[in-house]
């Protein structure tokens, strides 16, 4: 059966290896710092780059008196030490005895220098930043004039807004005539007057891209009376001109889209205007007709000929009640004639008297109702319907009529 052995095993024996290999024991390792940390036990724990690989470094609190310098990210240095494995994590690491700058970390160096005196002098302030204008119709270009950069301004530019005019000062951007050949195409650019201006190139060495740290083009881009854009290198690239310039885009890319408005989205924008007019007009129209119609209805009853109108409409119905009232009333006075007309008929002695009753009345005329108020031999009055008797009383006879129960 096959040996197995632990993890911490395994770690100690490749942690021998390493001590018995005696060029791990004393070598010196260039690299780009990163992930610089400087510990509170006093240690120092960073990464060093290059294009193709990384390794974790760290200085022991003991060793840092050496360090004349502070380490910083983007530094290129030199770190002499062993390379050595950690046992407990299982990965290997250069433990750093000594650390100077490389070339570059002292072009590093006098990138800070010259970032603090610009900045005492006043040339990254906020005050003086203009603003880069919405819509332009010329955009000035300071880049050479082959390589991705160009390109991507172009095209990005281009198809956000094809009307704009692209102006493009074919500079130098690296080695020792690229400074002067930027500073020209600034000027060169100003004087053309165009809206707003990119300067730029593609990324690279913090040596690639030096040309953007000296301080005359620090200069003619504070003095350009053109809004200027800074586009060098990649998103994590830093020069004195992004500090400088009105803006910093972190691409050539992003730099072309910061500097033309979207010609399709101001389209758009347009266009839902345009709807959003219209549907605001029509709702206010319609809102105007309403408004309209009910002053309309207003002035028509307010206006003399309305109020005539409304009068004669008014005397109408007071008339048709009037009339309807009188109506009521005639009929109403007729009908009490009539019951009074049948009552004064039951009341009239004519009336009975055609019925066939008689009047009888003594010889003074006086109406007789009692029979003993009558004496044998007195004359009696009779009237009838058409005339008069005159009568001797021969004889009476009294009777009581009796009432039915």
């Amino acid at each position: 059966m096959k040996n197995v052995y632990t993890v911490s095993q395994v770690n100690a024996y490749i942690k021998n290896m390493f001590t018995q290999d005696f060029m791990l024991q004393s070598v010196l390792v260039r690299g780009e710092v990163s992930n610089c940390k400087y510990h509170s036990s006093g240690h120092l724990y960073f990464t060093l780059k290059d294009e193709k690989g990384a390794i974790a470094c760290v200085m022991f609190a003991g060793n840092r008196g050496g360090l004349k310098f502070r380490l910083q990210e983007g530094l290129q240095v030199v770190a002499a030490g062993s390379v050595d494995v950690y046992e407990r994590d299982g990965r290997y690491q250069l433990y750093a005895k000594e650390i100077w700058p490389d070339g570059s970390g002292f072009l590093y160096e006098r990138f800070e220098q010259l970032k603090r005196s610009l900045q005492e002098q006043g040339l990254f302030a906020g005050e003086y930043k203009r603003p880069i204008p919405k819509y332009i119709h010329t955009l000035g270009v300071v880049t050479a004039p082959t390589g991705a950069a160009v390109r991507d301004i172009i095209n990005i530019a281009s198809r956000r807004n094809p009307y704009v005019q692209i102006i493009l000062y074919p500079a130098i951007v690296q080695g020792q005539q690229a400074p002067a050949s930027i500073v020209n195409g600034i000027h060169a650019l100003e004087a053309l007057g165009v809206d707003v201006m990119i300067v730029g190139r593609g990324g690279g060495s913090i040596e690639d891209l030096w040309a953007f740290n000296e301080e005359c083009v620090a200069q003619a881009i504070f003095d350009c009376s053109v809004p200027v854009i800074s586009a060098v290198g990649h998103e994590t690239d830093t020069t004195i001109a992004d500090f400088v310039a009105d803006l910093r885009a972190p691409t050539p890319s992003a730099g072309a889209e910061l500097a033309v408005y979207d010609y399709g989205l101001f389209q758009t924008q347009l266009d839902q205007a345009a709807v959003a007019l219209s549907q605001h007009m029509r709702h206010r129209l319609e809102d105007m007709c309403r408004q309209t119609e009910r002053y309309r209805m207003q002035l028509q009853y307010l206006s003399p000929v309305g109020q005539i109108r409304e009068r004669r409409s008014y005397i109408g119905q007071m008339e048709e009640r009037l009339e309807e009232r009188m109506n009521a009333r005639l009929k109403e006075s007729r009908h009490r004639l009539l019951l009074a007309v049948e009552k004064m008929k039951g009341l009239s002695p004519l009336e009975k008297l055609n019925q066939g009753f008689s009047h009888v009345a003594d010889a003074a005329g006086k109406t007789l109702t009692d029979v003993n108020r009558v004496h044998k031999g007195d004359l009696l009055l009779i009237h009838m319907k058409n005339g008069r008797i005159t009568a001797e009383v021969r004889e009476k006879e009294e009777w009581t009529w009796q009432k039915n129960k």
